[in-house]
């Protein structure tokens, strides 16, 4: 499912996020997906912000630079929306054809979106079907709507860097159904998650957190926030007054101190002080992220009328990265958490380095799923 899709072929997934622009390239194969090319290019501050392109000639250009490191010769491309003009919600409605849903929608998406309908580009499909309580057919609608103008927006960026954008993903939908392809294993019982469970899917990437919650594999919550990988960053550049690329780096090399009994663990190059102060501030964010996964997980429960519970929680993106995130994310949930494998069912091509696309394999799950998207076409 995306906002749109046409064309023929197998098209570039691309990852348009707030630090870092990414590709995955697959080529279809019998037993399993190939990936073929992939790799990723560092951008300026200001270019994009919390998924909305800032600076529509800077994206071209730097997507033209890509482009020519990789030698990527397909220009068809699906692209990835994840801020707050997006809008993902499951709506339940009495069942007719489907060939009639599409005119009703047009008629009824305003009292499930925020997005004024002549200025949103919608898609939906349908992923339910059940009797009521008092023996009506329905219907669970799958509805996404984007707004027109920021769509607008990444399109005349694609093109002006020469690329075809031929597909418009919801980046949440993408992950997803990259962790759920490639996850070695899922939460299943002998007939598959039970009815009072849920499985909740977080990609923590520079900008944005997506959060998606799924029952029986099909997406029922969906929700952005802008606390995110950067926001650890600009905690310690803002407190420890450092630039922004002296405290990425000091993120990703001190991290959490281990969770059980606090010790600050030494890092290259800093004093056991320095260390303890930078582990203290990001510990002191990782609660206030915590905090923020819970409220969307909680309001998720209270709204769902068949589950009662999430029963276990896949992480992925280059968020995910920092040392001991997960065990402090399953500590402060008290659920059980996990790292995702995107790339476990997809062989690698002999041309590419087998240790660099592992090494970036969490940041990977949002192309991976929009180049999975073309192999649907």
């Amino acid at each position: 499912m995306g906002i749109f899709y046409f064309g023929q072929g197998t098209p570039v997934g691309l990852d348009i996020g707030t630090n870092t622009f990414r590709v995955a390239q697959l080529k279809p194969a019998q037993d399993r997906p190939i990936l073929v090319n992939s790799g990723y290019i560092r951008i300026s501050p200001g270019i994009v912000s919390e998924g909305e392109i800032l600076d529509t000639k800077a994206v071209a250009e730097a997507l033209s630079d890509l482009w020519r490191s990789l030698r990527l010769s397909e220009k068809k491309v699906i692209i990835g929306v994840a801020n707050q003009k997006v809008v993902v919600r499951l709506v339940e409605m009495p069942y007719i054809e489907k060939t009639e849903l599409k005119h009703a929608l047009n008629y009824q998406a305003q009292d499930y979106i925020p997005i004024p309908i002549d200025e949103a580009i919608m898609d939906f499909d349908i992923v339910g079907e059940h009797t009521s309580e008092d023996g009506e057919r329905m219907m669970e609608v799958l509805l996404v709507a984007a707004q027109r103008d920021m769509v607008n927006n990444h399109i005349e960026a694609i093109q002006a860097a020469g690329l075809k954008p031929v597909a418009i993903d919801v980046s949440s939908l993408a992950f997803a159904r990259s962790i759920l392809t490639n996850q070695p294993s899922l939460p299943i019982n002998n007939d598959g998650l039970s009815e009072f469970e849920a499985l909740a899917l977080i990609n923590i990437a520079g900008g944005t957190t997506n959060i998606v919650v799924l029952e029986n594999e099909v997406p029922r919550f969906t929700r952005i926030s802008s606390f995110a990988a950067n926001s650890f960053t600009e905690a310690l550049k803002d407190k420890l007054r450092l630039t922004y690329e002296e405290a990425e780096e000091l993120k990703m090399r001190v991290g959490l101190p281990p969770l059980k009994g606090r010790k600050t663990s030494e890092a290259p190059d800093e004093t056991a002080a320095q260390t303890e102060i930078a582990q203290s501030i990001l510990e002191e964010e990782m609660g206030a992220f915590i905090a923020e996964i819970r409220r969307s997980l909680d309001y998720y429960l209270a709204q769902a009328t068949r589950i009662r519970s999430i029963n276990r929680v896949i992480i992925s993106g280059g968020g995910a990265k920092m040392a001991n995130f997960p065990e402090y994310l399953a500590d402060g949930l008290q659920l059980d958490v996990e790292i995702g494998h995107p790339l476990a069912r997809i062989k690698l091509s002999n041309k590419l380095s087998a240790q660099e696309v592992a090494d970036d394999e969490l940041s990977m799950a949002v192309c991976l799923g929009l180049a999975l998207r073309g192999l649907e076409g």
